[in-house]
């Protein structure tokens, strides 16, 4: 087996490897917007229930309105990131290594 043989299958792996995780870090990212999201809903919910406000239901959809925007924002950059990724995919395994011994 050539040495060029050799590298290529080893740099194929750590860059298979390294997608591999990023593709966790996506996933996870996009759960701890879902987890910010229901925070904020809860936290409007709370706040109306508790304080007893006359303008709490004011309250309770303005964190609504901001736990839906972070919802739909940690899915834009979830497809985002997954489609950059996807797209990187075809670069692995296309190294030529310069073999000058």
């Amino acid at each position: 087996m050539k040495s060029n043989e050799i590298l290529n299958k080893d740099l194929i792996l750590r860059e298979n490897l390294a997608i591999e995780r990023t593709d966790m870090a996506i996933d996870r990212t996009l759960l701890a917007f879902v987890r910010t999201s229901l925070y904020f809903a809860i936290a409007g919910m709370t706040l109306n229930s508790l304080l007893n406000l006359s303008y709490g239901w004011y309250l309770e959809i303005a964190f609504w309105i901001i736990a839906l925007l972070i919802f739909f924002i940690g899915l834009y950059r979830f497809y985002h990131q997954k489609r950059k990724l996807r797209n990187n995919r075809k670069h692995i395994g296309n190294y030529i290594a310069d073999d000058k011994s």
